[in-house]
């Protein structure tokens, strides 16, 4: 609320920076100002000093007619600044030719070089600047006002004002070569930022282009045994008919219908891997246990011909909130992971156990193998871009991705322990996901 009455109630983009500090100036110039005239006003009349008191008001009237003035009209900017500097100009001048010395009310001359600086552009400001100086020095030798200031006093005045405004002036150019500075390191900032998303980006699909490529070898595996089942129905009834044998109408219902029901199964199959490849980027209430038996259904084609199980520990029913294709992408990618693994080194009674934990608001799921485990030299890169301990067989963003999925999506993250008895991923995610 305080700072839309400082910018008048307009709003201003990014490069209208520098103009919402101007119209912050000028707000602050005419509401400082305006409670400057109310004490002087104040002071006069107690004082019994009143001639003072029309100007005051005038200049108070000035600063409300400004003031609505500012905020009824953006492009009125300019014309508010100059009449505001115009004012102070007058007002400090009048203190000057109408007061005594021993008054000290000539102090305020000394925020003249805030205002100019703060109020006009810089080649403007010394115009006025030169202007004021000039009517400061020709006060005591000019002969159309009795002037109280001496030609020494006001010279004196000019020198401190002189002083003041450099001082001013140094401060100003420091700090705008600091913005400047702020500014140019900012869009680099932001040119490095857009780098690494775009990285980011090229990293993700290049990782989903490596999952697809296992999914089309899980789909093969899966509707390999349907459609020889298939093919064998179809076979079994042409033998037949070649061999002239009577086909009964129950058989051929029945072989039809195993088919139907293969093809079937078959469309289901498809479902489940394109709803995986559906770019889902909505929040939903998913129950852990499905989602985990959904990506073993994933990876049950790669064990079927193995001696390797699949293990979920029993747990309480548990629902989270999250992305369910990137989480199931995550656990697909550890899983692919332990398997390889398991197969590469021909492990005796291959295993891989998966248990949930719920630990106040997270949600912990631990992956555990017992292959070989990691070697000591690549748990520290296992995390990193393109790292891969499969050789030629490995993209090296598998592991990558997921740590990213799961740090910037999930806020949570993943963390791993190995020994020569096994390796344990642990997922850690929070329970209720908040979309931003």
């Amino acid at each position: 609320m305080l700072h839309k009455f400082f910018t008048s109630g307009f709003s201003f983009n990014e490069s209208e920076l520098e103009l919402r500090s101007r119209f912050q100036m000028v707000n602050i110039a005419i509401v400082l100002s305006s409670f400057s005239l109310l004490y002087g006003m104040t002071m006069n009349y107690l004082r019994a000093t009143p001639e003072l008191i029309p100007v005051e008001s005038f200049l108070l009237l000035v600063n409300i007619i400004l003031f609505f003035i500012l905020r009824h009209n953006k492009t009125k900017f300019t014309l508010v600044s100059t009449v505001i500097t115009f004012q102070f100009t007058f007002f400090f001048l009048y203190l000057i030719y109408t007061n005594e010395p021993s008054s000290l009310k000539h102090i305020w001359l000394f925020t003249y070089p805030i205002i100019l600086l703060y109020l006009q552009h810089k080649k403007f400001a010394v115009y006025w600047f030169m202007l004021t100086l000039f009517l400061l020095l020709i006060a005591p030798i000019q002969t159309f006002v009795s002037v109280s200031y001496s030609p020494f006093q006001v010279s004196y005045i000019a020198v401190v004002l002189i002083i003041v405004t450099l001082i001013i002036n140094f401060y100003q150019s420091k700090m705008e070569e600091a913005k400047s500075l702020v500014l140019s390191q900012q869009l680099k900032l932001q040119e490095q930022v857009e780098e690494m998303m775009q990285k980011d980006k090229l990293l993700s699909i290049q990782s989903k282009q490596a999952v697809m490529g296992e999914m089309m070898s899980m789909i093969a595996h899966q509707w390999r045994q349907p459609l020889s089942t298939v093919t064998l129905n179809i076979s079994n009834i042409q033998i037949r008919r070649l061999l002239e044998e009577d086909i009964e109408a129950k058989d051929l219902d029945k072989t039809l219908e195993d088919i139907s029901n293969t093809i079937i199964y078959l469309s289901e199959t498809i479902d489940d891997f394109q709803t995986y490849f559906q770019p889902n980027k909505e929040i939903e209430e998913v129950e852990v246990h499905e989602l985990l038996q959904r990506t073993i259904n994933f990876v049950e084609p790669r064990v079927k011909n193995t001696q390797i199980t699949i293990e979920i520990e029993p747990f309480d029913t548990l629902y989270i909130e999250t992305y369910q294709n990137e989480f199931v992408q995550v656990l697909l990618n550890i899983l692919n992971n332990a398997i390889d693994v398991l197969i590469f080194d021909q492990v005796r009674n291959p295993k891989i156990k998966v248990s949930v934990t719920q630990i106040e608001d997270e949600v912990l799921i631990k992956i555990q193998d017992n292959a070989r485990g990691i070697h000591f030299d690549d748990m520290t890169k296992i995390f990193d871009p393109y790292f891969s301990t499969k050789g030629k067989n490995g993209t090296g963003l598998g592991l990558y991705m997921s740590q990213m999925i799961v740090q910037k999506q999930f806020n949570g993250n993943i963390d791993v322990e190995s020994s020569g008895n096994g390796t344990v991923f642990r997922i850690r995610v929070q329970k209720t996901l908040n979309q931003n």
